[in-house]
C-alpha cells in the first residue's frame, strides 16, 4: 500500500509526541524518586541518635538534628543561624574548620561543648565536607559523641584499679601480718613451758605441743589416751583439775573455750606440771604441822597461866594489871585457835582430817553453833535470826566439823556486819539434799575478789580493812570439809549490801 505524504507527515507528528511523552513520564519519576530521596535522607537526619550538625565554611549553624538539640540544650529555633563559637571554644572549631576544608573530613577530636545550661561536655567530634556539583566547599557535617558517660566510667575505673592495687597491697601485707602471727604463734606454742592441746568442735585432737608430747611420752600413746578418757566430753568445764601421770608425776589440767565470732572453735587444754609444787607443798605443810605442834604445848601452858592470874589464884591484881592480862589472855587465844586452824589444814593438805559422820539432826547443829557464838552476837548489837525448820530433818555427816563450818561461816557474818545488821539461818530440803543458808546485811564481797574466797589464806581487801586480824583459813578448812561431805559449798554476794553462803549436806534417809 502506498504511503501519501501527508500520511508520512502526521505519522512523524505522532512519533515525536508519543517520544516527548515518554520524556516527561521519566522526568517526572525522577523528581518523584529525589524527592522520596531527600525524605529518607532528612529521616535519617532526624532519626540518627548520633547529633548532627551542617555549618557553613564560614562557621554559621545551618541545621541541627534533634539528637544535637537534646546533647546541647539549645533547640534548633536557638541555636540555627548563630556562630557555631557559641559551643565550642573559638580557636579549638577554626582550627577544625580549616582541617575539615583542606582534607575533607576531621576524624576523632576531643572538644569541650558548652551546653546551654553553662555545663561542659566532653565530646569526640568527626567532620565531613560537603561540595557542590562543581567541587566548591558548600559547609561540613559536624557529628559528635559525648564522652562524659565515657569519661566518668574511665574515672570509676581509675578509682576501682586504684582500690584493688590498695587492697592488694592490704592483703599481700595482711598477708605477711598473718604469716608472721602464725609463726609467732607457733612458736610460742612450740616453745611453752606447759603442755597443749588444742581439741576441734567435734572434740578431735588437732594440735600437741612438744612440752604435751613430753608429758605423754607419745610412743607409748597410753597417757594421752587417758588423759583424754579423763577429759571427758565436756572439756570447757574442767578448771585446775589435777591429773596423776605417775608417782611423783602430777599435772594441773584447765581448759579454755575459743571462740570466734561467736563461732565455737574447740577447747585449748593447758597442763601444768606441778610434781615441784606439790613436794613443796608438802615440806611446807609438814612444816606447818611440826610448828603449830611444838607452839600447841607452850601457848597452853600461857593459856592456863594466865588464867590463873586472872581469877586470882597467884593473888589480887589491880585493874589496869587485869586489863592488861585480859588483852594478853585473848591475844593468846588467838594464837591457839591459829595453831588449831594450822594443823588442821595441814591434817586436810596430807589426807589424815578423819571423817566421823554419824545420824543427827540439823536443828541440834545450828543450835550448838549458835550457842558458841551467841554472846559475841550480843556484844555487837547484831540480831542473829534461827528460822528452824517445822520438822526433825537428819543428816549423816561429821557433828564436830559440820560445826565447825557453821562456827566459821556465823564469825565471818558476826565479823563484816556493821552494828544493828542482821544475820539469819536458815534451813532448806528436796528429796534428796539440805541446804544451809547464812544470810548477813555486812559489807559483802568485791566482784574481782569472789573467785579467790576460798582460797588459803585469802582475805578482801575490805574483810582486812574492816577487822584486821583474821587467818583466812576458816573458808578454806570449811570447803575442804564440805567437799569430803560430797556437799557442796557456794556463796552470793553483793558489795555494800551483804553475802550469804550456803553448804548443802546429804539427807540421811
Amino acid at each position: 500500500m502506498e504511503i501519501t505524504a501527508q500520511e508520512y507527515l502526521k505519522m512523524s507528528i505522532f512519533k515525536r509526541l508519543d517520544k516527548s511523552r515518554d520524556k516527561d513520564k521519566k522526568i517526572s519519576l525522577l523528581l518523584t524518586d529525589l524527592a522520596s530521596l531527600e525524605n529518607y535522607i532528612k529521616d535519617f537526619f532526624n532519626f540518627s541518635p548520633l547529633p548532627i550538625c551542617f555549618i557553613s565554611p564560614l562557621g554559621v549553624v545551618l541545621e541541627v538534628n534533634p539528637a544535637f538539640e537534646k546533647t546541647s540544650g539549645f533547640s534548633s529555633e536557638e541555636i540555627i543561624g548563630e556562630s557555631i563559637n557559641q559551643i565550642f571554644d573559638k580557636e579549638e572549631i577554626l582550627s577544625i574548620t580549616k582541617e575539615t576544608l583542606e582534607n575533607g573530613f576531621v576524624a576523632a577530636k576531643d572538644l569541650f561543648l558548652r551546653r546551654k545550661d553553662g555545663n561542659d561536655l566532653t565530646v569526640r567530634i568527626f567532620t565531613k565536607m560537603r561540595i557542590d556539583e562543581k567541587l566548591r566547599p558548600i559547609g561540613y557535617f559536624l557529628g559528635l559523641f559525648d564522652l562524659s558517660d565515657i569519661k566518668k566510667t574511665e574515672d570509676e575505673l581509675k578509682k576501682v584499679q586504684a582500690a584493688l592495687l590498695n587492697i592488694l597491697e592490704d592483703t599481700e601485707g595482711a598477708r605477711r601480718m598473718t604469716e608472721e602471727e602464725k609463726n609467732k604463734t607457733q612458736a610460742i606454742v612450740t616453745n611453752f613451758t606447759d603442755g597443749l592441746l588444742f581439741f576441734d568442735k567435734d572434740h578431735n585432737l588437732a594440735l600437741i605441743n612438744p612440752k604435751a608430747e613430753d608429758f605423754f611420752k607419745t610412743d607409748n600413746s597410753r597417757g594421752l589416751k587417758e588423759i583424754i578418757e579423763f577429759l571427758g566430753s565436756d572439756i570447757k568445764d574442767i578448771f585446775r583439775k589435777e591429773f596423776v601421770m605417775a608417782k611423783d608425776f602430777i599435772l594441773e589440767i584447765s581448759a579454755i573455750s575459743m571462740e570466734k565470732d561467736g563461732v565455737d572453735l574447740g577447747n585449748l587444754v593447758v597442763l601444768h606440771d606441778v610434781s615441784r609444787e606439790k613436794i613443796i607443798e608438802k615440806l611446807k605443810t609438814e612444816f606447818v604441822s611440826l610448828a603449830a605442834h611444838q607452839l600447841r604445848t607452850p601457848l597452853s601452858a600461857i593459856k592456863w597461866s594466865l588464867r590463873m592470874i586472872l581469877d586470882g589464884d597467884l593473888g589480887k591484881i589491880n585493874k589496869d594489871q587485869k586489863e592488861i592480862m585480859e588483852k594478853t589472855y585473848q591475844s593468846n587465844e588467838r594464837m591457839i585457835a591459829l595453831v588449831n586452824d594450822l594443823l588442821s589444814v595441814a591434817r586436810i593438805e596430807e589426807g589424815k582430817y578423819a571423817i566421823n559422820p554419824i545420824s543427827i539432826d540439823v536443828a541440834e547443829i545450828c543450835r550448838l553453833a549458835i550457842d558458841s557464838i551467841a554472846d559475841g552476837f550480843k556484844k555487837k548489837g547484831i540480831r542473829l535470826k534461827f528460822i528452824k525448820p517445822s520438822k526433825s530433818i537428819m543428816v549423816f555427816c561429821d557433828k564436830e566439823k559440820i560445826g565447825l563450818v557453821l562456827q566459821n561461816m556465823l564469825d565471818n557474818a558476826l565479823k563484816y556486819t556493821t552494828k544493828l545488821g542482821k544475820v539469819s539461818l536458815s534451813i532448806e530440803e528436796t528429796l534428796v539434799d539440805v541446804t544451809f543458808n547464812i544470810k548477813d546485811t555486812g559489807i559483802g564481797i568485791a566482784k574481782n575478789e569472789q573467785n579467790r574466797v576460798f582460797s588459803k589464806f585469802f582475805r578482801t581487801n575490805e574483810a582486812v580493812l574492816s577487822e584486821p586480824v583474821g587467818s583466812g583459813l576458816g573458808l578454806y578448812m570449811a570447803k575442804n570439809i564440805i567437799d569430803s561431805h560430797n556437799g557442796k559449798i557456794g556463796f552470793k554476794s553483793q558489795p555494800g549490801k551483804g553475802t550469804t553462803f550456803y553448804f548443802t549436806l546429804k539427807k540421811d534417809t
